[in-house]
């Protein structure tokens, strides 16, 4: 009974949820996931210690960046609950807007080349421009 309700308390935060269900489609590193969240590194980070804890996340380190992704041999109860939130996330708009804020990350990426803080200033100023149109 424990770890169940410890994964839904994990569950109850929409962080979460969101950096969740974009490590679900691929890994990613911290810089991604506050481009496309458009939320400060120590929030990321203080959410992505606690998923990492509970036993979602797997983590590899390529130099200074630490990169995630969903663990290959999560528990089955924490398999569930990821195929529940992907079945009922499937149309929500939020979802939707984060995989589309990932893909502008990613080829914003591709083209400058880095994944720093200075790239993620650029990509926001970007985003924010082109909502403005």
């Amino acid at each position: 009974m424990k770890n169940i309700t410890s994964i839904f308390k994990l569950l109850s935060d929409e962080t979460r949820v969101r950096i969740l269900m974009l490590l679900t489609r691929k890994e990613l590193c911290v810089c991604q996931l506050m481009g496309v969240l458009g939320i400060s590194q120590p929030l990321v980070s203080r959410n992505v210690s606690l998923l990492n804890r509970a036993g979602f996340l797997d983590e590899k380190r390529e130099g200074k960046l630490m990169f995630y992704s969903i663990k290959k041999d999560i528990s089955p109860a924490i398999e569930r609950a990821l195929d529940m939130l992907l079945i009922e996330l499937r149309g929500d708009a939020t979802f939707k807007n984060d995989l589309e804020s990932l893909t502008d990350c990613a080829e914003f990426q591709k083209k400058t080349g880095k994944c720093d803080m200075a790239t993620f200033l650029k990509f926001m100023e970007r985003k924010r421009k082109k909502i403005r149109r």
